[in-house]
């Protein structure tokens, strides 16, 4: 996909200030939640297994709700590790401490062969 320059700025600012994690480093986050900030319809159609579903646009409404330990590591997802980098980075700018995007996202994810939830 294609995406505009003024969104890739955004995006590159972003993670001056977010840590990316790769796949083969989840299993060493002991305890993180994973979180896929993808739309609804993305998020129904397929999702790394274990992930919970909270989307970009309600993200920063209603993670207080759903994950009130500040402490605990986050590591959220999108398609390609944009959508998750600009989450992460409203999340830990709401004092979530240990906050960080998946690179490379679900294309990264499933190009490494990695399994999948597939949707309902």
């Amino acid at each position: 996909m294609d995406h505009h320059p003024g969104f890739l700025a955004l995006v590159d600012d972003a993670l001056t200030r977010v840590v990316e994690v790769a796949p083969d480093d989840l299993p060493t986050l002991p305890g993180h939640r994973l979180l896929d900030v993808r739309e609804a319809e993305e998020f129904a159609a397929g999702h790394l297994p274990g992930a919970q579903h909270l989307g970009k646009g309600v993200i920063e409404r209603d993670i207080e709700g759903i994950e009130p330990d500040r402490h605990r590591t986050l590591v959220l997802y999108c398609g390609g590790g944009y959508r998750s980098a600009l989450a992460a980075d409203a999340l830990q700018k709401m004092g979530y401490a240990d906050v960080r995007s998946l690179a490379g996202g679900v294309r990264r994810w499933k190009a490494d062969g990695r399994p999948w939830s597939p949707g309902t």
